[in-house]
């Protein structure tokens, strides 16, 4: 039943024309030939003649080794081969990991060291404040990316499906973001220098997904980064003109 439910899945996904070769990034009409009683081949690439996608026989463990290292197949069979779909659960999830940890650091700013105070509304506003922030901050990025893109590359992004899949890409490589509480309860004296690591960890996840989805060089994708990190900053500026701390 589970390789009839697989061939099942197989076939709906090519019907999609979802598969992609994670070498050469060309379609392909399947990943594995399945010959029934649990054999199964991998699909060799008409391109570019390896196998399409190695992957499907690799531990998840082994996959999510290749992602963090960045390696554009991992990411390719992850976007393309793969039905994934926590790309909204993450990003709300890594929203909340920054706007705790900047909460964190303006309770450790605050001079007033009542324990009491901790459990008053006025503390659990700032968190859904950070929380409003760093969501504003990471929409202007993505917002200054896209715009940076269909500027330069209006044929990649020319239908609705084209914006939603480059969205998902982005979200899921967001997930370095993820490090942020494990680097406060750890180390908190090197906080600063953990999150410009992560950042910088983040950037280069975001660049490969650009990269892997659109099938572009290197350059292309990071301009479109720099443009979304003046976009971003723009609105952390503009929030400290308001007098908030961010």
């Amino acid at each position: 039943e589970a390789l009839t439910g697989r061939g099942v899945l197989s076939r709906a996904m090519a019907a999609l024309g979802a598969y992609r070769c994670i070498e050469c990034s060309r379609e392909a009409a399947e990943l594995y030939r399945d010959y029934r009683r649990g054999v199964l081949r991998i699909s060799i690439c008409k391109s570019c003649q390896k196998p399409v996608d190695k992957y499907i026989e690799y531990d998840p463990v082994i996959i999510l080794i290749n992602a963090v290292l960045c390696k554009a197949q991992a990411y390719r069979h992850i976007l393309f081969n793969t039905k994934i779909n926590i790309h909204g659960k993450l990003c709300i999830f890594c929203l909340l990991c920054e706007a705790y940890l900047r909460w964190l650091q303006l309770q450790d700013s605050s001079q007033n060291i009542d324990p009491d105070d901790l459990i008053r509304y006025a503390k659990e506003w700032d968190f859904y404040r950070m929380f409003g922030i760093a969501s504003l901050e990471q929409t202007s990025f993505l917002f200054g990316i896209f715009i940076t893109l269909r500027w330069m590359r209006p044929e990649m992004l020319k239908t609705k499906s084209d914006f939603i899949l480059l969205l998902k890409a982005l979200l899921l490589s967001t997930y370095g973001k993820l490090l942020l509480i494990p680097a406060v309860i750890w180390e908190h004296d090197y906080t600063p220098l953990c999150l410009v690591f992560i950042k910088v960890f983040v950037l280069i996840s975001n660049s490969q997904a650009i990269r892997v989805t659109l099938n572009l060089n290197r350059m292309l994708p990071w301009l479109a980064i720099i443009f979304g990190l003046i976009l971003e900053n723009g609105v952390v500026c503009l929030f400290q003109k308001m007098g908030w701390d961010v």
